[in-house]
């Protein structure tokens, strides 16, 4: 089995009602990559950064099975950085800064070693770079996943819409799958969007969980009450982290795995809002992760007599 991670290894500065950040590390692939490690070792990273990017998280993502092999080092040039404020609902933010630096002209280049992954996750990038990463594929992934954002519907939806239609699932938020197909209704929007080329779409909820579509069922995962939530940033890459890493490690792309894996992918996102950025995917096992996703089991586990 074998995975190949492609996204933003970043700077973040985050402000939340319950606290704020310097310059922390942040970036799409970074906890994508993290979280599916906690899975499968074998996984394949391709990014780029400046060489201000500190190697200490590098030497992390390598001790935990992540190849680097793919990460191209811009010398002389400063990684990308994003800073944002939360409201008090920790559901919408405002972005104070974004300074693209070395995502500006990224050109992915796939290593030969990674080329014929099994699993491959397209974290939000340009979606002519996401498309890029799959021409280069020397054979179709066993599964491809995608996911992507607003901002390149906005200036980009051409694109983006032939991106989607090379993809097997798509992951995006409710908000960004009523504005990608038009419809208000979930139900319907998630139709119009199959309909675009995804066997399987994922529409993230944030605090109220996921919904799982193909074309004749649907699934829904909660959200695990917390009563602590510092940081929701990269919660939704978490979770696809978690999701992809789940399937590569079973090697099963049933939607009935599939539901599965949204419930570890949910579980793994529940730790990342613990913390401000990356730091609670640090030091996680089988077990902690083991007993979260038994929370989520019983949280929605019943008898109706």
């Amino acid at each position: 089995m074998s995975l190949l991670v492609v996204g933003s290894v970043a700077f973040d500065a985050i402000e939340t009602p319950f606290g704020k950040t310097d310059k922390i590390v942040g970036g799409a692939a970074s906890y994508i990559a993290l979280a599916a490690s906690y899975f499968t070792k074998n996984i394949d990273l391709v990014s780029v950064i400046g060489d201000d990017f500190p190697q200490d998280f590098l030497n992390i993502l390598k001790n935990a099975g992540v190849s680097m092999e793919g990460l191209q080092v811009k010398k002389g040039e400063k990684s990308f950085f994003w800073s944002g404020k939360y409201h008090n609902d920790l559901n919408s933010r405002d972005t104070l800064d974004t300074q693209l630096n070395v995502l500006a002209n990224f050109d992915p280049i796939v290593p030969e070693s990674a080329k014929n992954a099994e699993f491959l996750m397209l974290g939000n990038l340009v979606p002519a770079v996401q498309r890029s990463v799959i021409e280069q594929m020397n054979v179709r992934p066993k599964l491809i996943v995608m996911d992507t954002m607003n901002f390149w519907m906005d200036i980009a939806m051409e694109d983006l819409k032939k991106t989607i239609a090379m993809v097997d699932v798509l992951a995006i938020n409710d908000a960004e799958a009523r504005q990608l197909s038009g419809e208000y209704s979930l139900v319907k929007a998630a139709q119009i969007i199959l309909n675009m080329g995804p066997s399987v779409l994922v529409i993230k909820k944030g605090e109220h969980g996921a919904l799982l579509f193909n074309k004749e069922e649907v699934f829904y995962a909660p959200a695990l009450p917390l009563e602590e939530v510092f940081d929701p940033t990269g919660a939704g890459d978490t979770f696809a982290g978690g999701f992809i890493g789940y399937l590569s490690k079973t090697r099963d792309i049933s939607f009935e795995n599939m539901k599965r894996a949204i419930i570890f992918g949910s579980a793994m996102a529940s730790f990342t809002v613990e913390r401000f950025g990356t730091e609670r995917l640090l030091g996680l096992n089988a077990k902690v992760i083991e007993e979260r996703v038994q929370e989520f089991i019983e949280l929605v586990q019943f008898e109706l007599v």
